[in-house]
């Protein structure tokens, strides 16, 4: 076997996370009640086309999941040797950013190095900026640069626009197969925006994205689209890679915080009492407590563990790895008290309403009663307080490793890219490149992820009429 597959505690989690989707998803789309409110999510345009860009970062991220280690060429057939750096599909899909290493700092789309340096020219040591290894090698002289970039432009966004349209085709020819219509009526029922679903917004979104990715593409292949950091690595694959460290802080955190939030919440509100003293007392000496340095502890404790106990990470990655889950964990053990003071609140309110009152007069159990009649109502909640704090996670991320508590240092985040930002920008001229990638990235998942929250809260809270 040419590879060895690698699973990572995280990877393990996220496909369990993607497992359980696909199952609520099935689910819902069994129960009308459960369904109606996304339906109504469905047919808002701003919604679906961050949904379209979230899904996007996602398919990115599952990708860069898939991890393997590949065989050494001289290992023996029977006896195989294995890399001890761990690949992912993502990697193998991107090789050429990823292996196109250069010296040190270039800009976004040059062909020289930033600084310049001692080079020989007619035997002579002369200072000048030397060409790139791979950025623009193709080109012989400098003057031909802007016009390869347009050139290079331009077929990309030529070629996204034409599988644009082929999506388009493929899917006017589904719907007017589905629908039992002429493809001339479904055409004018799409550019007069009379479907049950945003079709144009979605149609616009995915060109958009077609072509910038094949822009972005055609322009890869023979520079560095973002420049390249300190040891001449291509910023556009850190940024690449660094999506599924957001997404993991993002997802498997609120797996840590929702057992909690829900739990405690709702049983603090249901029962009151010694129990919701209990609780309240916990959470409040919780909050009393800076989340920065309970966290810098906890990574701090994993640390020396993995040093104490290197027999146990045979790779830097798993070791990265589990550096991220602990991370993950302490990030939701100190981040459930807002919702749960929120589930409290709402609890306390519904238990006094009269079909509570009467499930409980006519003897029905307290866990039948929570799961039946206050869980349920308090679900939408927590909907949409999941969504909206992803992107405060993901910023959390940033803000936590740009202070040297976060991941790893050898993991690639959105905030170690910033922290390292923070001594290229004291250079004269400024490395601003590889701060503005991070940003760039940050703020699309993030303002994705906004727009998406704001759909749905508006499809399920029952006080902005979303259900009509």
């Amino acid at each position: 076997m040419s590879f060895m597959p690698v699973i990572l505690w995280t990877d393990a989690l996220i496909f369990a996370l993607l497992a359980g989707v696909l199952a609520l998803i099935w689910f819902i789309r069994r129960h009308d009640h459960l369904r109606a409110p996304w339906v109504v999510v469905a047919q808002r345009p701003m919604a679906m086309g961050a949904a379209l860009v979230l899904g996007a970062f996602a398919v990115t991220g599952l990708l860069d999941s898939l991890h393997y280690r590949e065989r050494l060429p001289d290992s023996q057939a029977g006896k195989p040797q294995y890399s001890v750096e761990v690949m992912s599909v993502f990697d193998a899909l991107v090789s050429g950013l990823r292996t196109r290493q250069e010296k040190t700092y270039s800009g976004p789309l040059a062909i020289q190095l930033y600084a310049m340096e001692f080079v020989e020219r007619n035997g002579v040591a002369v200072r000048d900026y030397p060409r790139l290894q791979y950025g623009g090698a193709h080109l012989q002289h400098a003057e031909e640069r802007r016009a390869d970039i347009a050139r290079r432009t331009l077929a990309g966004a030529a070629q996204g626009a034409l599988a644009s349209l082929l999506l388009f085709a493929g899917l006017v020819a589904w719907q007017a197969r589905r629908l039992k219509l002429p493809v001339g009526t479904w055409l004018a029922r799409w550019r007069q925006g009379s479907l049950n679903w945003p079709a144009r917004t979605l149609v616009g979104m995915m060109a958009l994205m077609l072509m910038l990715g094949g822009a972005m593409a055609q322009l890869a292949s023979g520079y560095h689209v973002l420049g390249t950091d300190k040891v001449g690595q291509d910023v556009l694959y850190i940024s690449l890679k660094s999506i599924r460290t957001g997404l993991v802080i993002g997802t498997l955190t609120t797996l840590v915080t929702l057992p909690l939030a829900i739990g405690l919440g709702i049983v603090a509100g249901y029962f009151r009492g010694w129990v919701d003293d209990v609780i309240q007392y916990i959470y409040t000496v919780l909050n009393s407590i800076p989340g920065v340095l309970l966290i810098a502890a906890a990574v701090l404790i994993v640390q020396v563990y993995i040093e104490s106990n290197p027999e146990r990470f045979d790779t830097a990655a798993a070791r990265a790895d589990i550096r991220l889950l602990a991370l993950c964990l302490i990030m939701g053990m100190t981040s459930w008290t807002g919702l749960a003071r929120l589930l409290r609140g709402e609890s306390l309110k519904l238990r006094t309403l009269d079909y509570v009152e009467a499930a409980r007069a006519f003897g029905v159990s307290n866990a039948r009663i929570i799961s039946r009649h206050i869980f349920p109502n308090v679900f939408h909640l927590v909907l949409i307080a999941v969504v909206m704090d992803f992107s405060g996670l993901v910023l959390a991320e940033a803000v936590l490793s740009y202070v040297g508590v976060g991941v790893d240092p050898s993991m690639y985040s959105w905030g170690n890219m910033i922290n390292g930002a923070r001594l290229e920008l004291a250079r004269e001229p400024a490395v601003w490149w590889q701060l503005g990638a991070a940003f760039a990235f940050m703020f699309a998942l993030v303002l994705a992820a906004n727009l998406f929250a704001d759909g749905v809260r508006d499809a399920f809270d029952p006080r902005l009429g979303g259900r009509r």
